[in-house]
């Protein structure tokens, strides 16, 4: 059995930044730190940063006044900074670079007269926080169903914003359908859709085409990303299963498979990829080949806090 290996895969530049900003504020301001959600949505990197000492919390109320909390790299509403400035709390934002540039989008759009159509995933944290920039102005679309059918406020100026995390393929349809229904919607600015959701579709796409029979992606239940890896390859017809690490492995998915993939979702650190490599050795694996498709060198700076060693303070605002 032939493994491939795909190239880009696993941490993109922002949750990188994320995890590092909480294993440096654990070394420096030492724990207890909070974690406002998951930093990150990945259950090995939440489980190793708890044995750190971070604690996760689901909402504000639950850190004690006065102490050190990170928001996730997901982003959060303004009202969640106003909460924290009313309880005193010390905050790091791990906001992602490209999800903090949304949110400035909302603002000048609407400032400029637009009502927002944002393509995204209800219940999604991303997508709250951007709605929670002005809420009123924004009307969420999920699916090219809804981009023809959900009500749209009669509006001259409309503009199209996406939740980060999907890619050109994921809002294709989408957009089409928007723009035959509205022919003067304004589309979103290219750059918004993350790079890495994108690279690791094509990633996958291109382990399609060199025959792969099944498509092993690493990464957490609740991780979008990584579970439009899976349809990616399951819509190509070939076989697909999203598992946390070696152990989900089920040895009866390997039975006729002559070649399998493997890719981390964009939140998923490379070690555990490796470590379901070497399960499939132990399955029969006899030959790793590397499947690259593109290079990336985003790297994103860590807040200011964290480069200057100053102290975290309630009023620091995102990207700082």
């Amino acid at each position: 059995m032939k493994v491939l290996l795909a190239n880009p895969r696993c941490y993109c530049a922002g949750v990188d930044r994320a995890v590092q900003i909480v294993e440096l504020a654990l070394e420096r301001f030492k724990p207890p730190v909070y974690v406002r959600k998951e930093i990150v949505h990945n259950r090995y990197v939440v489980e190793r940063l708890r044995g750190m000492g971070a604690i996760f919390v689901d909402e504000l109320s639950d850190v004690p006044a006065g102490a050190l909390v990170i928001f996730s790299a997901h982003g959060v509403a303004p009202e969640v900074f106003a909460d924290a400035r009313t309880r005193d709390l010390r905050v790091i934002d791990a906001t992602c670079p490209l999800v903090s540039k949304v949110h400035h989008e909302v603002l000048r759009f609407v400032k400029d007269g637009y009502h927002i159509v944002l393509i995204g995933r209800r219940g999604h944290e991303e997508v709250e926080g951007t709605m929670g920039h002005s809420a009123a102005d924004i009307t969420l679309i999920e699916n090219a169903e809804q981009a023809r059918t959900r009500d749209v406020p009669r509006h001259e100026r409309l503009m199209v914003l996406t939740q980060t995390t999907l890619s050109v393929d994921d809002t294709r349809v989408v957009m089409d359908a928007l723009r035959e229904r509205f022919p003067h919607i304004q589309l979103p600015p290219t750059e918004d859709i993350c790079y890495a959701t994108q690279n690791r579709q094509n990633a996958v796409k291109e382990m399609c085409n060199r025959g792969i029979d099944l498509l092993l992606v690493v990464g957490s239940q609740n991780s979008s990303n990584a579970a439009r890896l899976v349809e990616t390859a399951e819509v190509r017809g070939v076989s697909g299963q999203l598992i946390d690490g070696p152990g989900d492995i089920n040895p009866h998915w390997l039975d006729g498979v002559h070649a399998v993939g493997v890719t981390g979702g964009a939140s998923t650190p490379d070690e555990v990829v490796q470590s379901v490599i070497a399960r499939l050795k132990e399955l029969g694996a006899t030959d790793v080949e590397v499947s690259s498709t593109t290079e990336e060198n985003t790297v994103f700076q860590l807040p200011v806090v964290l480069r200057r060693g100053e102290e975290p303070v309630a009023w620091a605002e995102a990207g700082e």
